[in-house]
């Protein structure tokens, strides 16, 4: 991972729970990450006693009804990352993270690769470095964010032709790493978590 791809894992926040905002890191009953998921579903699972196992301190309490015979409210505590019962894919492949404009973006920190300037979604393009019409394709290892001004003056050039170079090497990340980047409210459990579950050579320094 090169000083761009670490930097944009260290520079998640991690929130505190919010039940606006909080996802629940779902694992298989075999500690394989799965996805994020919503607190509602995470709830169904410890309903169902579905849940395997559990990690982390709980980070959301759900206040349900009152019990007739004591008056006293149901509470149900999730926790940030929940194993859930049922087939282990321990040997499964991970997913390749699908590329798409907002997971390209998240990728590069929503900065334009050639000109370095900090841009909102709206600013933001994808560039193909090799373009579509000298056989580039369309994968992660050719795509960049770039702004439309810089988008619009390399054309249908390579940055070599354009005179453009690019502020860092695109990449497609690992599924741990589309994990990190496609969450802004990260609590603490979680990402300690998917940080030791980082390729070797792609964990951010501490």
């Amino acid at each position: 991972m090169d000083s761009h791809t670490a930097s944009s894992i260290e520079h998640v926040g991690c929130a505190i729970a919010d039940l606006h905002t909080t996802r629940v890191l779902s694992l298989d009953a075999g500690g394989r990450i799965l996805d994020w998921i919503s607190w509602q579903d995470a709830a169904c699972l410890y309903v169902r006693d579905a849940v395997a196992w559990t990690l982390g301190e709980p980070c959301l309490t759900l206040h349900g009804g009152f019990r007739r015979e004591t008056g006293e409210q149901s509470l149900l505590a999730l926790h940030p990352i929940v194993a859930s019962r049922g087939q282990c894919h321990s040997s499964a492949i991970d997913p390749s993270p699908a590329l798409s404009n907002a997971a390209l973006f998240a990728r590069d920190r929503y900065l334009c690769l050639y000109c370095g300037r900090h841009c909102s979604r709206n600013e933001l393009t994808r560039d193909h470095v090799a373009p579509l019409s000298r056989g580039g394709r369309d994968v992660w290892e050719n795509v960049v964010s770039a702004c439309l001004a810089c988008n619009l003056r390399k054309g249908g050039r390579t940055p070599q032709q354009a005179g453009m170079p690019l502020l860092a090497v695109p990449y497609k990340p690992s599924w741990v790493e589309h994990l990190i980047l496609s969450n802004r409210n990260i609590l603490a459990d979680q990402m300690e978590f998917l940080v030791h579950h980082l390729p070797r050579n792609r964990r951010p320094a501490a």
